[in-house]
């Protein structure tokens, strides 16, 4: 917490991350799917997707890219809950 006050203080900086909103945070679940060579389709996977984000608290890139690594490797595994 002191680093992002000294950037404020020293430089007046302010640096904020926004949520993304629902769209795009399915399209970067679709596109780090694609990158990890899943394509299944988004009715397959999207609900999913939502309640991950909504259990963590966040619709993000770093949120979208774990999903995606998850159920990736879960295909790849053959689970398919």
């Amino acid at each position: 917490m002191e680093e992002k006050i000294a950037l404020s203080e020293r430089f007046g900086l302010w640096l904020a991350f926004h949520a993304f909103d629902q769209d795009r945070y399915l399209g970067i679940v679709q596109h780090w799917l694609a990158q990890l060579g899943c394509r299944a389709p988004i009715e397959h996977w999207r609900e999913e997707a939502l309640r991950w984000a909504l259990t963590r608290g966040s619709r993000s890139g770093r949120s979208a890219y774990q999903f995606a690594r998850d159920y990736a490797g879960r295909l790849a595994l053959g689970d398919s809950s």
